[in-house]
């Protein structure tokens, strides 16, 4: 990166801060990189600072640009082992409590957040569950409460439903609608969906499951420090927190507050009290 775009994209991501009090400030230098370029192409603008401009001086061009700072990629049943792993091994757990609380944080346009709902009803225990679905993005907010996909996607989703070790038909869990999927009420009325900014709001709330997958890995290490930190601090103690594939609790200061659960599929146990 060269040192004028360094301090273009840097005096953008303050502004963004400072404006609106989002703030992308320790994200990953090259992934945030690659999103301010991007939300510059689709700007139409020639230069950073143009865009910085714009962002001040009319909101309605950082709402545009927003979802595209943030990261939005997601599937219904991803990676189908962590939710075989999850219903072995933590919804025993969970079963011995008369009432508990799941927070998806960063739950982008609500995918995973459906996939716990199914398997929570098939396991009987949906009943028991307190949802809560966060994500700093409005917009990505509003699609999830929404419930609805496109409907070609639905064939990947019921693959990896099966291959979660899903025990109806998939089919059952939404209803077609021309090229369009919606979601069961039934799964749809046991989510809360709420604004929470994992880089600069505090503790949610005291939940025994916390569900963060593919977000931390587009942190730097101060952020990912803070987030753990929150985490950490959100979890009852015995609760769980699940990552992504390709992060890790191992080298963060509260790693001696967590044991390995499924080291495999970066499931970890809360074992100390806060």
């Amino acid at each position: 990166m060269e040192a004028a775009e360094k301090i273009e994209i840097d005096l953008f991501l303050q502004a963004v801060y400072q404006k609106y009090g989002y703030d992308f400030r320790n994200y990953s230098k090259s992934s945030i990189r690659r999103r301010v370029l991007r939300g510059l192409s689709h700007c139409g603008m020639k230069t950073v600072s143009e865009m910085t401009h714009a962002v001040l001086y009319d909101k309605t061009v950082f709402e545009d640009l927003l979802t595209l700072l943030t990261v939005n990629v997601s599937e219904m049943f991803r990676d189908p082992s962590f939710f075989r792993a999850l219903k072995q091994n933590v919804f025993p757990l969970l079963a011995d409590q008369p009432y508990f609380k799941i927070w998806h944080a960063g739950c982008s346009t609500g995918e995973e957040v459906y996939s716990m709902a199914i398997m929570l009803k098939e396991a009987g225990l949906l009943g028991q569950a307190g949802i809560y679905a966060t994500d700093s993005d409005e917009a990505v907010l509003d699609k999830a409460k929404e419930g609805v996909f496109s409907l070609n996607r639905m064939k990947g989703f019921t693959k990896n439903y099966l291959e979660a070790g899903g025990e109806a038909s998939f089919a059952d869990y939404y209803q077609a609608n021309y090229d369009y999927a919606l979601m069961d009420k039934s799964l749809k009325e046991k989510i809360v969906f709420a604004n929470h900014n994992l880089v600069t709001d505090s503790t949610f709330a005291e939940v025994d499951l916390i569900i963060c997958r593919n977000v931390i890995i587009y942190f730097d290490q101060q952020l990912q420090a803070r987030v753990f930190k929150l985490f950490s601090e959100s979890l009852n103690q015995d609760g769980f927190l699940c990552l992504g594939s390709k992060e890790s609790l191992r080298f963060s200061a509260v790693a001696n507050d967590f044991e390995d659960v499924v080291k495999e599929e970066k499931i970890y146990k809360k074992i100390t009290a806060v």
